[in-house]
């Protein structure tokens, strides 16, 4: 028997991730239903906490097509419960969510609020109306359009698929007669993507918390290679929290909050993206999203300040759902920074990374991984320079950029 003291969250998620959102959202009194996708029926979900679990075929469908799929699932579920909240736990199934909302006349973030942090165009319009520093960019609907751009925009550019999520997709053009191919090797897909200015520097990433129309919680950190450079032509992946004293924390802290402001950011986490150019030092917006961030980020995080975005994204999601508050946890101020690479053996064994400030070892096929803990940003920095060294000698392989993600 279904108990209605208990509001049911409807989670979606197409890959395996969010188990500490699923276990803290039902912790805090809601009965969860997860739906995820056929060939993830056995992984790694917390199915003791589940009030329900499904499963459909994997979305290589037109994005309309795979919105019905999640639908005609929810509106069995809604038979038997009352769905309160809606909640993507991917990127990849934010439009799912925000269709669904709105087919239940949901809280919680359209079709059109969602595209601000989904759709790489609609953002960098969003931010750039309100004065946030972009790179200059195109959509590349207007033949004319374009080739004024780049008779205007000194290259190379780089086509980005609007919708994808890291650097998957992304084609760098270095003369204008190099796009019409691309462009046209696109078909039907070519409005999809935009155009935009390479802008050479280092990059960046900020890790938001928002609640009430109010940024609450940043965390700043700075990847060790651009992640486009790392998918593309290989490398080890690293990321470092920032010194909170820093010049480029204050920047980032500053940028974060009026790019979150701009895209009209209510509540929940945020993981943002940002360049500080080679030519002019300057912090310029890259991308937004209404996630978690990847690559245990979430996990470096919470080691260094006590605040897991997994869980506070459940307790946000209660919160509203409930009309209570939410307040952050206690947090700490420590640093930390995590070193990741493919691995040429199946189970990698990182024994002799033996630093005392090792606090976390991946344990996943054919992956070698690492974080690592300080009081000292500094240290963090030196220790992620000497392992990714030593990742690359004792265990580094590569594959070939994906086109598309994989679960």
């Amino acid at each position: 028997m279904i108990d209605e003291q208990r509001p049911t969250m409807f989670c979606i998620s197409t890959y395996e991730k969010g188990q500490a959102f699923l276990r803290e959202a039902a912790r805090s009194g809601c009965d969860v239903v997860l739906l995820t996708v056929d060939k993830l029926r056995d992984a790694d979900w917390p199915k003791d906490v589940l009030a329900e679990f499904h499963t459909m075929p994997e979305a290589d469908v037109p994005e309309r097509q795979a919105q019905e799929q999640v639908r005609v699932i929810a509106d069995s579920v809604a038979r038997r419960r009352t769905i309160a909240r809606v909640v993507a736990l991917d990127e990849f199934d934010l439009e799912s969510a925000a269709s669904l909302r709105e087919h239940l006349r949901l809280p919680g973030m359209g079709q059109t609020a969602t595209r601000f942090f989904r759709d790489k165009l609609a953002m960098r319009m969003g931010a750039r109306a309100a004065g946030v520093a972009v790179p200059e960019f195109s959509g590349v609907f207007n033949d004319a359009d374009l080739n004024a751009f780049m008779g205007s925009v000194e290259g190379p550019w780089l086509l980005k698929p609007r919708w994808s999520a890291s650097a998957i997709g992304i084609r760098k053009i270095t003369r204008p007669e190099e796009l019409w191919p691309a462009l046209d090797s696109l078909g039907e897909l070519r409005t999809h993507h935009l155009l935009e200015r390479f802008v050479p520097g280092e990059i960046f990433h900020v890790e938001g918390v928002t609640w009430g129309g109010e940024v609450l919680f940043t965390a700043a950190h700075k990847y060790g290679q651009p992640p486009m450079q790392t998918m593309h032509e290989g490398g080890i992946f690293t990321t470092r929290a920032l010194d909170r004293e820093s010049e480029d924390a204050a920047g980032l802290r500053a940028i974060h909050r009026e790019t979150l402001m701009a895209l009209g950011m209510k509540a929940g986490v945020t993981h943002s993206e940002f360049i500080k150019a080679k030519a002019d030092g300057k912090f310029y917006f890259l991308e937004t999203a209404a996630r978690v961030g990847g690559a245990y980020i979430a996990e470096t995080v919470e080691f260094a300040t006590g605040l897991n975005p997994w869980v506070e994204w459940a307790r946000i999601e209660v919160a509203a759902l409930r009309g209570e508050e939410y307040s952050l946890p206690t947090l700490r101020e420590d640093y930390s920074g995590s070193v990741i690479s493919l691995a040429r053996q199946e189970w990698p064994d990182t024994a002799a990374y033996d630093a005392p400030e090792v606090v976390y070892r991946l344990h996943k096929n054919h992956h070698a991984g690492l974080i690592v803990r300080s009081e000292s940003a500094a240290r963090v920095e030196q220790l992620l320079n000497e392992y990714g060294q030593r990742f690359l000698v004792d265990f580094y392989a590569r594959l070939d950029a994906p086109d598309k993600p994989t679960a």
